[in-house]
C-alpha cells in the first residue's frame, strides 16, 4: 500500500510540474504576444505621427507654392492691365497727334490761300488785265466770285483807260477764327500804286482786309472779303 501511494505522489508531481511548465511557457507566450502588440502599436503611432508630420510639411509646402502662383497670378494681372492702358494712351496719343496735324495743314491752307487772294486782289497791270481779273475769278467762290464777275468788265476797262498798275506786298496775316471748312484771314498788306505822270517816289498804301476762306474740294477758296480800317 505505501508504494502505491508512493508512486501515485511521484505521478502527480511529474503532472504537477509538467502542468506548471506548459502554464509558464504558455504565459511567455501570452507576454511575447502582448510585447509584440505593444511594440507594433508604438510602431503604427510612429507611423501615424510620421504620417502626420508628412501630411503637415506636405500641405505648408503647398501653400509656399500657391503664394508665388498667386503672386504670378497679380502680377499677370496687372501686366495685362498696363499693356492695355499703355495701349489705349498709345491710340490717344496717336489720335491727338492726327488731330493735330490735320488742324495745322487746315490753318496753314486757308492762310496760303487768303494771302494769295489778297496779293490777287491788289496786283494789278494795265497790260495784263484781262489775266488778273480771271485769276481772282478763279481763286474765289460764292457771293464774292458772283458779284466781282458781274464788275470785272467795268473794272477792265477802267485799268486800261488810266493805264493804271498797282503791286502788292503782303506783311502781314493771321488766321482769326477757323472751322472745319471756313476760316477768317486778318490780312495786311502794302500797295504802291503807278499811273503815267505820277511821281516814281510815290509812298505805298496800307490796307487791311478780312478775307473769308471756304474749303472747296481739296482746295480752297475766297468767298468774300471786307476792308477794315
Amino acid at each position: 500500500m505505501a508504494e502505491n501511494a508512493d508512486a501515485a505522489n511521484r505521478q502527480l508531481n511529474v503532472a504537477t510540474t509538467a502542468a506548471g511548465t506548459a502554464l509558464a511557457e504558455d504565459g511567455d507566450r501570452d507576454r511575447d504576444r502582448a510585447s509584440g502588440r505593444d511594440d507594433d502599436g508604438d510602431a503604427e503611432q510612429v507611423s501615424d505621427s510620421s504620417d502626420d508630420a508628412v501630411s503637415a510639411d506636405d500641405l505648408e509646402d503647398g501653400r509656399s507654392a500657391k503664394r508665388p502662383r498667386n503672386v504670378m497670378r497679380l502680377a499677370a494681372t496687372v501686366g495685362v492691365v498696363m499693356i492695355a492702358a499703355t495701349g489705349g494712351l498709345g491710340a490717344w496719343l496717336i489720335t491727338q497727334a492726327v488731330k493735330t496735324d490735320h488742324q495745322l495743314e487746315r490753318r496753314a491752307l486757308f492762310l496760303s490761300v487768303a494771302r494769295q487772294g489778297a496779293l490777287n486782289l491788289t496786283t494789278i497791270k494795265a497790260a495784263e488785265i484781262d489775266a488778273d481779273v480771271q485769276r481772282i475769278l478763279d481763286s474765289s467762290t460764292g457771293v464774292f466770285h458772283d458779284d466781282f464777275q458781274k464788275r470785272s468788265q467795268p473794272f477792265v476797262g477802267l485799268v486800261k483807260q488810266t493805264q493804271a498798275s498797282s503791286e502788292g506786298t503782303v506783311t502781314e496775316a493771321g488766321v482769326e477764327s477757323m472751322t472745319d471748312e471756313t476760316a477768317q484771314v486778318l490780312v495786311a498788306v502794302s500797295v504802291k500804286t503807278t499811273t503815267p505822270g505820277a511821281p516814281p517816289d510815290q509812298q505805298p498804301r496800307l490796307w487791311r482786309m478780312r478775307l473769308h476762306v471756304q474749303q472747296v474740294g481739296g482746295s480752297a477758296k475766297v468767298s468774300d472779303v471786307v476792308f477794315v480800317p
